[in-house]
């Protein structure tokens, strides 16, 4: 029994990690990591009783641990502040900036628009998504007034 607790714990810190890493918005989530991680603890005891390896076990378990969590939200906006916006916002700002705006109502509907499976970042759809988020934003910055940052005069 003590075994199959620090297994639990195991696959429940691993979730949480990649959710802080790439799903900041579900760490609060609770419910849903403990099903998740329990459903990953199942999956490697079963693997293992049935004469997998450990390593086979661990990667079939992981396969269900990170289930509809291949394509993120979070690392989308990321990647879009970074890239195109680059000059107004220097790192650290989009990862700081980036869960704010998974909250609007603007950037959710543009995120709505899509059928964002596991497999969406390697789909055509991605490349429109991408562009609608990047206009999304910049009307976000004009609206809303925010200052560009001149890296040069920053202390």
């Amino acid at each position: 029994m003590e075994t199959t607790k620090k297994e639990l714990s195991y696959f429940r810190l691993k979730l949480e990690n990649y959710l802080s890493e790439h799903f900041p918005e579900m760490l609060g989530d609770k419910p849903f990591i403990t099903a998740r991680a329990g459903e990953a603890l199942t999956t490697y005891c079963d693997a293992v009783a049935q004469g997998f390896s450990h390593p086979e076990a661990e990667s079939m378990a992981s396969e269900v641990l990170y289930r509809g969590l291949h394509f993120s939200k979070y690392d989308t906006l990321v990647s879009v502040l970074e890239n195109e916006f680059e000059k107004e916002l220097p790192s650290p700002l989009p990862e700081r900036l980036a869960p704010m705006l998974l909250k609007n109502k603007a950037v959710q509907s543009v995120f709505n628009k899509y059928e964002l499976t596991d497999d969406f970042g390697a789909s055509p759809e991605y490349e429109k998504l991408y562009t609608e988020l990047t206009g999304t934003i910049v009307l976000l910055i004009e609206v809303n007034g925010l200052p560009t940052v001149d890296s040069e005069n920053m202390t």
